[in-house]
């Protein structure tokens, strides 16, 4: 009987395991659809519409916060507009756009440390939102013509910028610099004793090709590859060596994203100019594969299991699931006209 009651309990635990961990963290892919100016939210299981949000004027990226709660898309416009759109997916609700004031054209869009970083094409500028202050707390210049798509480091000590105007990536990291002179005067408040450090950032410009836009950085934080959509080739920096390690004839023009796999081993790239994702095989810095998709294809989303891609084409207006152990399209999703940027979300 005791040896009964033990296996009970011992199977009851197990029991309980298994669903704590079945109730953990849940994902839910989000999609913008420029033309409809929505945001979709998507069951990544049955791949049905949950809901749709109002995105604000030509909604271009999206990102979400680090807790899933809100939503954060850029209205672009190419320069016309000075908003990012909120939404509260938590409480399914649109909230009061984020006013830039005078900055222009925001794009590329990052969390990270609790904030959202965005490019303004037009001013050529990085910025950092705080949501919880609801402000913006810090300015940085690339002097780049339409620093365009953004990655942030998880130690948010370095900054990655494609210029698709210039041609260029800008490696962007912080370092110190130790000022002289005295200090501050007490009216206006504490400040660093004179010789001390302070932070300070270091600006690495390098060419890329015409067109220069999707980009990602793999996932051992050793290369950032970046694709040219107006010479089809695939540049590969080497980040640690901060230089140009590679250029890979890749034969993707009209190229728009560049996405790694999560275990790091291909590189998709998808192309507005053609039907095709064409897959690269990191290792071997090749292609390997051509995926047909439709009549053209922008934004591209790993899923974070690494068991499928997610690529909008936005010719088609749908978005192709592709399966990344055979590489071939297993479905389609319907989120309204013209989609684009896509996003992960994920309820903590």
């Amino acid at each position: 009987m005791r040896r009964r009651l033990i296996s009970l309990l011992l199977l009851f635990a197990l029991s309980a395991a298994a669903m704590a961990a079945q109730s953990g963290p849940r994902g839910v892919l989000l999609a913008l659809a420029k033309n409809d100016r929505t945001l979709s939210v998507v069951d990544p299981a049955t791949l049905h519409v949950l809901a749709r949000y109002p995105s604000g004027p030509d909604p271009h990226e999206v990102i979400a916060s680090s807790d899933g709660k809100l939503a954060f898309i850029s209205n672009y416009g190419f320069g016309q507009y000075r908003t990012i759109s909120v939404i509260d997916l938590a409480s399914h609700k649109t909230l009061p756009p984020i006013d830039l004031g005078v900055l222009s054209g925001p794009h590329g869009l990052f969390f990270a440390g609790g904030k959202l970083y965005f490019t303004a094409e037009v001013n050529k500028v990085i910025g950092r939102y705080d949501p919880t202050a609801r402000k913006i707390d810090w300015l940085l210049g690339t002097g780049q013509n339409r620093t365009h798509m953004i990655f942030v480091s998880p130690g948010l000590d370095r900054i990655y910028t494609s210029n698709v105007s210039s041609g260029t990536v800008s490696l962007i990291e912080e370092t110190m610099l130790r000022p002289g002179g005295p200090p501050p005067s007490p009216s206006h408040g504490a400040g660093p004793p004179p010789g001390a450090a302070r932070p300070d950032w270091n600006e690495t410009v390098l060419p890329a090709g015409p067109g220069s836009e999707g980009f990602d950085v793999s996932p051992d934080g050793r290369e950032l590859w970046v694709a040219s959509a107006g010479a089809g080739v695939i540049t590969v920096i080497d980040l640690r060596e901060r230089k140009v390690a590679q250029t890979l004839n890749a034969d993707v023009r009209g190229a728009n994203r560049l996405k790694f796999t999560p275990d790091g081993k291909l590189v998709f790239v998808s192309s507005l100019q053609n039907g095709n994702v064409t897959v690269m095989d990191v290792a071997a810095r090749r292609p390997i594969k051509r995926i047909p998709v439709g009549h053209g294809a922008g934004g591209i989303l790993m899923e974070p299991g690494g068991a499928r891609a997610f690529v909008a084409c936005s010719p088609d207006n749908s978005i192709a699931v592709i399966d990344l152990k055979t590489l071939a399209v297993v479905g389609r999703i319907d989120v309204g006209k013209n989609p684009d940027g896509l996003a992960w979300a994920v309820s903590r």
